[in-house]
């Protein structure tokens, strides 16, 4: 028997202990799975618009993208789901020629009952103290204060005798999905209007012209995300991303193998939601959309994936459904997607899905991507999960760590020479047996399944053209999730 040293020469004569250490067989680390979130920053912020950066903490991100940013607030929805996250940053400064969505809030009448004005501003009250007597003037002047003192709300605020007008803080198409409204919880929440006054809402609209990502995405560089949030939801934002993650030369193909995907929030009826995601049908690509919850698209994306994230990266293969997440406030019972709608056209065009507990609390019952069918136009559920593609992704690595740490150096022969043992030389036969090992560790760590099957299955081959290459069929038969329990109950009654 040979032994293989590496370092230690075959010609010492000075004595005695020599030690080589060989980290082959002790790696067990796994790759960090980042997350990037992409958002617009204000000219407060001293983040560089383009350049990724690691995002330490959401009073980091206020500091970096500025008050009030869509990216700021994006942080913190994320991390108050995903506490332990590696959380990057992609800011974008506005189009210099974009436009920034504007709404009013006129009041009238004079208050004849004290109380609290309840005001929502994308999801966050903004209470404002009203007094017998107060005018509509008052209260709007109130009101114009009350949101300049929150510095995290999206909008600034000016007055103009009993009319407020909102500006969102971000130009471009997102600040036309900053909802306004009074009293969410209403008054079975105890939340009322006072007596004597009374408001017309005009909602924010105008907002246009994002900004561009190709510099943005770019500068990635090999940075590798599996999580991407974008604020940005209009077509051309959607398609760099879903560029930026192809089979074929993005983050998926075999020359990057960086992998990642892509989440967007969207706000819209059933029926528009799933025309939107339908024109993607893109497997790196999820859209997770709602219906008149005051909480804007950003927001909803982050939390939600934030809270996805955390159970994705303890085991890709475990399903999402059930999850509580947190940060954001869904749409009255009048305006969710009932059940027969989420399931036929919702989740049969690509779009994720939600529900709501009995605390109000929106739970994810189905995360999918938006591929539903394949180049022939056929009806295909391949990618349908995102349990799907984080598997793949986990087993592609695991199986990329094990060639690189068994197979680096070694030189490689043709099945049936014979060698001497520890000669550092290997045979597809030596690759296969491998290769099958590998897939029962990840067979009992519940990634994978049919060992008997995949063995059957696996070719293992030098190429007939390069003999340096050996070329591989990897059969794997990916791990399931239980998502369907049925059950015919065939009662009696004696």
């Amino acid at each position: 028997m040979t032994i293989p040293f590496t370092n230690i020469p075959s010609n010492l004569r000075i004595p005695l202990f020599f030690a080589e250490i060989d980290p082959r067989f002790a790696n067990t680390a796994q790759a960090t799975q980042r997350t990037l979130l992409i958002g617009q920053i204000t000219n407060a912020g001293a983040y560089t618009p383009n350049v990724p950066i690691r995002v330490a903490s959401p009073a980091d991100a206020i500091t970096g993208a500025g008050a009030g940013s869509i990216l700021a607030a994006m942080a913190d929805a994320y991390q108050r789901n995903d506490p332990s996250a590696e959380i990057w940053a992609l800011p974008l400064a506005d189009d210099g020629s974009g436009v920034a969505a504007a709404g009013t809030v006129a009041f009238t009448g004079t208050a004849t009952a004290s109380g609290t004005l309840p005001l929502y501003v994308a999801g966050q009250l903004v209470p404002v103290a009203v007094t017998v007597g107060d005018t509509a003037a008052t209260v709007a002047t109130n009101v114009t204060a009350a949101i300049a003192a929150n510095t995290g709300l999206p909008v600034s605020a000016s007055v103009s005798t009993a009319t407020v007008t909102l500006t969102a803080k971000n130009k471009g198409l997102c600040g036309n999905d900053i909802d306004v409204r009074l009293a969410y919880k209403g008054s079975a929440g105890g939340e009322v209007v006072p007596a004597g006054i009374s408001a017309v809402i005009t909602a924010l609209s105008g907002g246009a012209t994002n900004p561009s990502l190709t510099a943005g995405l770019a500068a990635l560089g090999d940075l590798d995300f599996d999580f991407i949030v974008s604020a940005l939801n209009d077509n051309t934002s959607i398609t760099a991303k879903v560029g930026l993650l192809a089979d074929a030369n993005g983050r998926w193909s075999p020359m990057s193998q960086l992998y990642g995907h892509a989440f967007v929030g969207y706000r819209g009826t059933a029926g528009s939601a799933a025309s939107f995601a339908a024109g993607f049908n893109a497997q790196h690509l999820t859209v997770i959309p709602y219906n008149n919850a005051p909480t804007p698209p950003w927001i909803w994306a982050a939390a939600m994936v934030g809270k996805a994230a955390a159970s994705l990266r303890a085991d890709p293969a475990l399903p999402l459904q059930y999850l509580t997440v947190q940060g954001i406030l869904p749409p009255p019972v009048q305006s969710r997607y009932p059940a027969p709608v989420r399931n036929s056209t919702l989740l049969y065009s690509g779009c994720s899905t939600w529900t709501v507990d009995s605390f109000g609390q929106v739970v994810i019952e189905n995360m999918v991507t938006t591929y539903v069918t394949n180049g022939q136009g056929n009806a295909d559920n391949s990618y349908l999960e995102v349990e799907t593609l984080f598997t793949l992704a986990y087993v592609l690595r695991f199986m990329s760590a094990r060639v690189q740490t068994k197979f680096s150096r070694v030189k490689l022969a043709s099945d049936g020479v014979r060698l001497l043992q520890n000669s550092n030389v290997v045979t597809p036969s030596v690759i296969r047996a491998e290769i099958i090992a590998a897939y029962a560790e990840l067979e009992a760590a519940g990634f994978v399944q049919n060992a008997a099957a995949f063995a059957a299955g696996l070719v293992v081959e030098k190429d007939t053209v390069n003999p340096n290459r050996v070329n591989v069929l990897w059969p794997g038969t990916l791990i399931n999730q239980l998502r369907v329990f049925a059950m015919l109950a065939q009662f009696r009654l004696s």
